[in-house]
């Protein structure tokens, strides 16, 4: 086990002396190996009480952070790896992306608080395989790691139907923007903090900028002049 929070036990020895003498497992060859990141200690005992209880299924060791998750995925090579989205030093997306592009062998299924659209599409898009909600019960976790191991998608009911009517509504919009993303970017472009848009709006700063660098990627522009520039062309602010 890697634990950058606590002194390794004797049985994280063994996890990582059988993934540093070996290759990779081969999928589908035993249990299914799953790893854990985020940042609180009582989540990852939880998460580990629950899962190590379940027929074919193994823990293969847990991080705090991005540095340890890195070095947890080298070294132990899960078939899935659980992993948060906020951490104190950061937002979890870009991890995520950086994760699925060194090791793309391994699926990443995110587990978090956040429910908003704009989220879920961002993780998706930096390739996560599953998405779950931290509301969820035991057994749609292991519903949702059962099947992300077999090569599928999962997205948690609570966050399907979000996303199924922001798509609806920004096809129907024609624009290229969502409706979501026009608010963000009417606000910054008006001067706001990314906490002031995210309490007005209701969503947190780091959705708000997971939008601003989403907007960014889609308009092919980056930088507040460049963005409020963009929004006084089409209307969303005035040119004061």
């Amino acid at each position: 086990m890697i634990d950058s929070a606590r002194p390794a036990k004797p049985r994280a020895d063994v996890s990582r002396t059988r993934a540093s003498t070996a290759t990779p497992p081969v999928a589908g060859s035993g249990p299914i190996r799953v790893a854990l990141v985020d940042d609180h200690d009582l989540v990852r005992e939880g998460l580990r009480l629950v899962l190590e209880i379940q027929a074919g299924i193994e823990v293969v060791g847990e991080a705090a952070d991005a540095t340890a998750a890195q070095a947890l995925v080298e070294v132990a090579h899960p078939d899935v790896l659980l992993l948060d989205l906020t951490y104190p030093d950061g937002d979890g997306i870009p991890i995520l992306r950086e994760l699925t592009a060194r090791w793309p062998e391994t699926r990443v299924l995110v587990l978090t608080m956040h429910r908003d659209a704009e989220t879920v599409r961002q993780t998706l898009l930096a390739g996560a395989a599953g998405y779950v909600v931290k509301g969820a019960n035991s057994s749609e976790l292991v519903q949702a790691i059962r099947a992300v191991a077999r090569g599928e998608r999962y997205l948690h009911s609570s966050v399907t139907q979000v996303v199924v009517d922001d798509s609806i509504r920004w096809m129907q919009s024609g624009s290229p923007l969502t409706a979501r993303e026009r608010e963000i970017l009417a606000g910054i472009a008006s001067g706001a903090t990314a906490a002031e848009v995210g309490h007005a709006l209701g969503i947190s700063p780091h959705t708000v900028r997971r939008h601003v660098a989403n907007l960014s990627a889609k308009l092919g522009i980056s930088g507040p002049k460049a963005l409020t520039r963009y929004a006084m062309e089409h209307g969303l602010i005035r040119d004061s």
